[in-house]
C-alpha cells in the first residue's frame, strides 16, 4: 500500500507531462486522457481508503520515503509520503472532484483549440495538490504549494488573449508569492528551532520551544494560508481570478487551491495550540473574511464573482474553526469537505447557464431558466439549499457546528466571534437567494449576445454564438449534468454521513485531537438561531429580489452596495498603499542614486579631473618654464632661510 501513495501523484503527473509535451498528434484523445488518469488517481485513492479503514484509528497512518532529496550534513531533506486520515480526507475530496470537473471540462471545453493543453493543466494541478496534502515533511509541502501556485497561474491566464485574464493570473501569482514568503520564513525557523522540517518530530517537540518562537512560526503560516486561501488581507485576487474557464473556477477556487492554507493551519495544529497570539490571529483573520466575503457577494451581478465573494466568505468559516483549535479542527476540515460538493457544484450550475446564455455572467440578463434547463436548476438549487444551511443538507451540519464551536470559545471573544458568524449565516442566505432569483426566477431579461471586443470581460463566445444574437437557453450536453449531478447528491447527505454516529469527528480525532468547549448555548438554541437568520436572510433578499422585476442595469444603490461593487475598495486600498508608495519609493530611490550616489561619484570624478588638468599645466614640456620654477624654487629657499635668520 505504500507504493500506492507515490502513484497517486504520479497519475496525474504524467497525464500532465505527456498532455504538454506529445503534441498536436494528442487533440484528439487529450481530454479523455487527461480525465482517465485523474479517475485512475481517484481509484488508487479509494483503494488506499479501503485498506485505512481496516485498521485501527492509532495505526491507520502509512508513510513512504522514495529517496534522499538532499543530504548534506543535518540538513536531510526527503522525498517522503505520510498518509493518514487528514490527508486521505484531502485526497477523495481534490481527486473525486477534480474526476468530475475533468469529466465537465469535456464539454465545457469542447470547442476550444488548446483544450489538450487546458486538461495537462489540470493534471499538473492535481498532480501539485497531492503533493501538498501527501507530503511529510514542511519543505515537500512548499514544492507542492508552489507547484499548485504555478498550476493556477497557467488554469486563470488560460486565455491569455484577453488582457483582463493575463492580467488576473498575474496579480493572483503576486499576491500568492506575498504568503509563500510566509511559509518559506516559517519553514527557516523551523529548521533553526528543531533541526528538521519533517511534520512528526517538528509537531512532537513543539512544546520544547519558547512561546515567542512558535508565535513566529505560526504568523508567518497563517501568512502563508491568507494568500492561497484568499483571506484578509491577501484576498484581492480571488475575484479577478473568475477570468478563467468556469471549471478551473469549481476545481481551484471552491474545492481545493483555497482550502490549502485550511489544511496547513490544521496539519500545524501543535504549533498553533502553543502560541495563543498566533491562533487568536487566526480566529480574527477567519471572522473579518468571512464577513467581508460575504458583503463583497451580496453587490456582485456577475455570477461566478458573486461564487468567488461566496467562496472567501465560506473559507473564512473554515479558517475561524481552525482558530479555535481542537474545539474546532475537525469541523474546520467538514465544512471544507461539504463545501467542495456543494460549491463545486455552483460553479459548475454557473458554467452551465453560461453555456446556454451566451457565455454571459451578468444575472441581470438572466431569468426564468428554471423552465428552460432544469438540471440545471435542480443541482444549482440543492447546491444553493445546503450553503444557505437548510436543514438536513451538508451545510446544515458543517456550517451549524463552526458556529456552535465559536460560541464554545467561551468569554466575551465567544459571544462576539459567534454572533459574526451568525450575522454571516445571514448575509449567506440574502446572497445566495438573490443569485437563485435573479438566475432562475422572474421574467426573461435576456439581452443578444455582446461583441467579444465590446465586452473583453466575457468568457469567449462558444461556437455559433455571434455578436448580437440572442440566447437560446438550452440543457448542457450529459458530460456536463452528470458531473453536476453527483455533486447535488453530496451536496445533500455528505453533512449527514458525517455527522451520522459523530462518524466524521471520530476518523479525525487521532490527528487533529478534539475536545467539547463550554458553550454557553445549547447546541439546539444554536441550530433555532442558525435557522432563524437563515429564514430572515432568505425572506429580506425575497423581498428585494423577488416580488418586483429586476433591473437590466444596475441602480446606483447605497454607498455601502458601491463600495462592495468595488470589493470593498480592496483593489483601491492596495493601488495607494502599496502600487502608489512603491512607485514614489522606487522615484526617490533612482533620484537617490541618480542624484546622491551617482552624484557623489561623478563629483568626485569630476573634481580629480578638474585638479588633475589644472596639475598638467604644470608639465608643459618647455625647458623655459621648468628654469623659471627652478628659480623660483631656489628663489623663495634664500628668502625663507635669510627670514629665518633675521627672527633668530
Amino acid at each position: 500500500m505504500e507504493n500506492l501513495i507515490g502513484a497517486l501523484v504520479a497519475a496525474p503527473l504524467l497525464g500532465a507531462a505527456v498532455l504538454l509535451l506529445g503534441g498536436k498528434a494528442l487533440d484528439r484523445i487529450g481530454h479523455w486522457l487527461g480525465t482517465l488518469l485523474a479517475g485512475t488517481s481517484f481509484v488508487i485513492g479509494l483503494i488506499l481508503f479501503a485498506d485505512m479503514l481496516g485498521r485501527s484509528g492509532e495505526h491507520r497512518a502509512i508513510s513512504t520515503t522514495l529517496y534522499s532529496w538532499v543530504p548534506v550534513n543535518s540538513f536531510q531533506a526527503d522525498v517522503s509520503f505520510q498518509l493518514d486520515q487528514l490527508s486521505m480526507t484531502f485526497v477523495l475530496l481534490i481527486t473525486g472532484v477534480g474526476t468530475l470537473i475533468h469529466l465537465y471540462s469535456v464539454g465545457y471545453m469542447e470547442h476550444d483549440e488548446r483544450r489538450r493543453r487546458f486538461f495537462g493543466y489540470l493534471n499538473l494541478f492535481l498532480a501539485a495538490m497531492l503533493l501538498l496534502v501527501v507530503a511529510d515533511n514542511y519543505l515537500l509541502l512548499y514544492v507542492g504549494w508552489e507547484g499548485v501556485g504555478l498550476a493556477s497561474y497557467l488554469l486563470i491566464g488560460f486565455w491569455q488573449h484577453k488582457p483582463s485574464a493575463a492580467t488576473a493570473a498575474k496579480k493572483a501569482f503576486i499576491v500568492n508569492r506575498v504568503g509563500d514568503v510566509g511559509l518559506s520564513i516559517a519553514i527557516m525557523l523551523m529548521f533553526t528551532t528543531f533541526g528538521t522540517f519533517a511534520f512528526t518530530p517538528v509537531l512532537a517537540s513543539a512544546d520544547k520551544a519558547s512561546e515567542g518562537t512558535l508565535t513566529g512560526i505560526g504568523l508567518m503560516l497563517l501568512l502563508a494560508a491568507c494568500g492561497k486561501s484568499a483571506q484578509v488581507p491577501l484576498q484581492s485576487w480571488l475575484g479577478d481570478a473568475m477570468e478563467g474557464p468556469t471549471p478551473v473556477s469549481a476545481l481551484i477556487h471552491a474545492a481545493t487551491m483555497v482550502t490549502a492554507g485550511v489544511y496547513l493551519i490544521t496539519r500545524s495544529g501543535p504549533i498553533f495550540n502553543l502560541a495563543p497570539d498566533a491562533q487568536t490571529a487566526v480566529v480574527v483573520v477567519g471572522t473579518v473574511t468571512l464577513l467581508f466575503g460575504a458583503i463583497v457577494g451580496c453587490a456582485k451581478d456577475d455570477i461566478k464573482k458573486a461564487l468567488a465573494g461566496s467562496t472567501m466568505s465560506q473559507i473564512g468559516y473554515m479558517v475561524l474553526a481552525a482558530g479555535l483549535g481542537p474545539i474546532g479542527y475537525v469541523f474546520a476540515i467538514m465544512h471544507l469537505v461539504t463545501h467542495g460538493f456543494f460549491k463545486a457544484g455552483l460553479f459548475l450550475g454557473a458554467g452551465s447557464v453560461m453555456h446556454g446564455m451566451n457565455d454571459e455572467v451578468d444575472m441581470r440578463k438572466y431569468g426564468a431558466l428554471r423552465k428552460y434547463m432544469p438540471i440545471t436548476f435542480v443541482t444549482f438549487g440543492l447546491g444553493y439549499l445546503a450553503i444557505i444551511g437548510f436543514p438536513g443538507l451538508s451545510g446544515y451540519f458543517s456550517k451549524d457546528k463552526i458556529i456552535e464551536a465559536a460560541f464554545a470559545k467561551g468569554g466575551t471573544e465567544g459571544w462576539i466571534i459567534g454572533s459574526c458568524a451568525l450575522l454571516g449565516a445571514a448575509i449567506t442566505a440574502f446572497y445566495m437567494t438573490r443569485v437563485m432569483l435573479m438566475t432562475f426566477f422572474g421574467e426573461k431579461r435576456w439581452q443578444p449576445a455582446p461583441d467579444a471586443d465590446a465586452a473583453p470581460s466575457a468568457e469567449p463566445a462558444a461556437e455559433g454564438h455571434a455578436a448580437g444574437e440572442m440566447p437560446h437557453p438550452h440543457e448542457s450536453p450529459w458530460s456536463m449534468t452528470v458531473p453536476m449531478i453527483v455533486l447535488a447528491f453530496g451536496s445533500v447527505f455528505a453533512g449527514f454521513l458525517f455527522n451520522l454516529n459523530d462518524s466524521f469527528l471520530k476518523w479525525l480525532e487521532p490527528v487533529t485531537g478534539h475536545k467539547e468547549g463550554d458553550s454557553p448555548l445549547s447546541a439546539t438554541t444554536v441550530t433555532a438561531t442558525t435557522v432563524t437568520v437563515m429564514v430572515i436572510g432568505v425572506a429580506v433578499a425575497w423581498l428585494v429580489y423577488g416580488r418586483k422585476p429586476v433591473p437590466v442595469v444596475a441602480p446606483k444603490g447605497s454607498l455601502l452596495t458601491r463600495a462592495a461593487r468595488r470589493d470593498l475598495l480592496q483593489d483601491d486600498f492596495n493601488h495607494v498603499a502599496f502600487v502608489q508608495t512603491g512607485s514614489y519609493l522606487t522615484r526617490g530611490l533612482v533620484y537617490l542614486d541618480l542624484k546622491g550616489v551617482d552624484g557623489l561619484v561623478n563629483g568626485t570624478a569630476a573634481t580629480v579631473g578638474g585638479l588633475s588638468s589644472r596639475m598638467r599645466r604644470l608639465q608643459n614640456g618647455y625647458v623655459r618654464s621648468y628654469a623659471v620654477s627652478m628659480f623660483g624654487g631656489a628663489a623663495v629657499l634664500v628668502a625663507a632661510t635669510l627670514l629665518m635668520r633675521a627672527v633668530a
